[in-house]
């Protein structure tokens, strides 16, 4: 099931969803420009390793360019291929907006880089041991799925279902099913070697940004909206 618009508009302008958008895009593509050795060495730079972050191992000189926790920050940024950074742009793109403008430009980008950090520190607790870098900002669009599924899981979710085709699905289903797939992948994910999809980046998230939306959100906004009005066709 791919989401490909909601019918929930927005008051104030996505500035905050396209300004992450933007710096997403663009540090792929510096990503991508570089060669083999000098792009691995950039993922180790500024990736999230867990080992590093508690302590329980230590990288060459030349592969530390930041302090390990600074890079909680950094990672959110980066993505490990096109696939990676366009299914995650395309969910920002969905449902950031909405939340952007139930919190105000300024709570959004708190939100999103607070639910990022305990995203990663969500998937990094999962094996200490691990030197393989986290990057990716699922940890925090997936915050935003959380906040979206309390505050609108009535909205239209226009959405691509393989053997189907283009229909329409509430929200509280789209997001569910996700959140489902994410808890189902990540057991099975569980003693798993090497790298792969942070599963628990994604679970961490979503619950997070469920426990903060209250926090974030205007007190006028509700819970359990039925969002605005579809306007496709207009």
């Amino acid at each position: 099931m791919i989401p490909l618009h909601d019918d929930n508009p927005t008051e104030r302008p996505p500035v905050v969803t396209i300004a992450f958008i933007a710096a997403c895009v663009l540090v792929f593509l510096y990503q991508a420009s570089l060669p083999k050795e000098p792009g691995e060495l950039f993922v180790y730079h500024y990736g999230a390793i867990p080992s590093l972050l508690f302590g329980h191992a230590a990288l060459p000189d030349e592969a530390v360019a930041i302090p390990p926790m600074a890079t909680l920050l950094t990672s959110m940024f980066l993505h490990g291929g096109w696939m990676h950074l366009i299914g995650n742009m395309l969910y920002l793109w969905i449902f950031g907006n909405n939340i952007e403008d139930v919190m105000g430009h300024a709570r959004f980008v708190v939100f999103y880089l607070l639910c990022g950090v305990l995203a990663a520190i969500s998937h990094a607790v999962t094996d200490l041991s691990s030197q393989v870098p986290m990057v990716g900002a699922s940890g925090a669009i997936s915050a935003v799925l959380g906040a979206y599924v309390l505050l609108f899981p009535r909205a239209n979710v226009l959405v691509f279902i393989p053997g189907i085709g283009i229909t329409q699905v509430a929200a509280g289903i789209v997001l569910g099913m996700w959140f489902v797939t994410q808890l189902v992948s990540g057991g099975l994910s569980i003693g798993a070697q090497g790298g792969g999809v942070a599963f628990f980046a994604h679970i961490g998230g979503f619950l997070a940004g469920m426990a903060l939306i209250g926090i974030f959100k205007r007190p006028e906004v509700p819970f359990f909206s039925p969002g605005q009005r579809p306007r496709w066709g207009r």
